[in-house]
């Protein structure tokens, strides 16, 4: 095999509820107090995988996380049953299924040592996303064990919060060329949290031993983040030497683009003018939480939520864009609903990982018929409704620990992950 660009999506547990944790998530919180459909959501996102595997493209899988959290919830001095409502929804939380917060990713290419790096995200910002770090980061060693090809960094320390992929763009010629890496960031004391801090960002691209004349480091508007967009990727996406982003998706973009554009010469940069849509419609139908993907005949494919298809500003807008004939020739909705109410795309449930697939571990890498497998454990085993109320039922917690413990047996990684 060679190198190329790999999708590992989250696959979403059988915890997954809608608590309304995430403050700043404007469809987190608005759909707080909702009931959930597990089983519907995971299926979705297996479908999500299939869509990436017809088109030709390498996928991969992350698991859910043992939930409920008890180790976190007895560093708090409480467990599953006493706990009040709201720690109790954070030690339920499957918001792992969004891989784009897992790790930020430097391939070879770019790095002094040659090596593909990874640093876990610490996830502080928020509770219900602070204890995750340490059963991804087991995941991320055992995937990505090969220390030859890999090197797997702890999360920046506290109280540097670091998000991850999310707030990490990379621009290149091709894949396994090297690249110019952007991480964005936002402002302390705006209306909602900045989740990514620039102390953070630095410490990852020193880190990743980055060549600074090729690392940008890029403020998110105060605009965008008060308008919905907690994280970089819901305004913007980048993939080889596109750029795609919203007018206001950053501070000050024109002296981004023009250190881009001198790093970078080929670079092509799409923006979409705020007066086509605007930035409640591109927050509304994540528009730009779309995964931004090189198709192998050639071309590049939007792979967006059906939401978008819903806002007629959005899809006129991307089926003019569609007749220019530029690098987007392809625009391939998905269903990803239950990820969406929480707050997710299809970009969120994915983790970019350019490396050699042969240097993986073949348990993280699925094809059609290993998806068919995994379908059908959650066919039998997630739930099929969670109402908040329901999280303290015990007979609930014992199912979403044997759909959990179904699968990683399945999998042959019961061993390896076992909390």
């Amino acid at each position: 095999m060679s190198v190329r660009e790999i999708n590992f999506d989250g696959l979403i547990g059988p915890s997954h509820n809608y608590a309304g944790l995430s403050v700043g998530n404007l469809a987190s919180t608005s759909n707080a107090g909702q009931v959930s459909q597990p089983r519907a959501a995971a299926l979705q996102g297996i479908e999500k995988m299939r869509t990436n595997i017809r088109l030709g493209l390498s996928q991969g899988i992350f698991l859910p996380q043992w939930r409920p959290d008890g180790r976190w919830l007895a560093a708090l001095g409480t467990g599953i049953g006493d706990a009040e409502p709201h720690i109790r929804a954070a030690a339920m939380s499957a918001s792992s299924m969004w891989a784009a917060n897992a790790a930020t990713v430097s391939p070879a290419a770019d790095t002094a040592d040659g090596r593909t790096h990874l640093t876990v995200a610490n996830l502080v910002t928020m509770p219900h996303r602070s204890h995750e770090w340490p059963q991804t980061l087991t995941q991320l060693r055992i995937a990505f064990s090969d220390q030859s090809a890999f090197a797997v960094h702890m999360p920046i320390p506290a109280p540097f919060g670091d998000e991850g992929a999310a707030n990490h763009m990379r621009l290149c010629d091709s894949h396994d060329a090297p690249g110019v890496e952007i991480f964005v960031h936002g402002q302390s004391g705006a209306p909602f949290p900045a989740r990514q801090h620039l102390e953070a960002s630095k410490a990852v691209a020193r880190l990743h031993r980055l060549d600074p004349a090729r690392t940008l480091f890029v403020q998110q508007s105060d605009q965008a983040i008060a308008a919905g967009a907690f994280h970089n990727d819901v305004v913007a996406v980048a993939n080889e030497n596109l750029l795609f982003a919203h007018e206001l998706a950053f501070a000050d973009k024109d002296r981004f683009y023009a250190q881009l554009r001198d790093i970078l010469p080929s670079v092509q940069i799409i923006e979409v003018p705020g007066s086509a849509i605007s930035l409640d419609d591109a927050i509304r139908s994540y528009l730009f939480n779309a995964q931004l993907v090189t198709l192998p005949e050639g071309g590049m494919a939007l792979i967006l939520p059906t939401e978008a298809q819903a806002i007629p500003a959005v899809w006129n807008w991307l089926q003019h864009l569609l007749a220019g004939n530029g690098p987007i020739r392809r625009l391939i909705p998905v269903d990803v609903r239950q990820s969406m109410a929480n707050g997710g795309g299809p970009a969120c449930l994915r983790l970019r990982v350019v490396a050699d697939p042969a240097n993986i571990d073949p348990r993280f890498l699925v094809n059609e018929a290993k998806l068919d497998q995994i379908a059908a454990i959650v066919d039998q085993y997630w739930p099929e409704e969670i109402a908040p109320g329901d999280l303290a039922d015990t007979r609930l917690i014992a199912r979403i620990e044997q759909s959990w413990l179904t699968l990683v047996d399945h999998l042959q990684l019961s061993g390896d992950l076992m909390p």
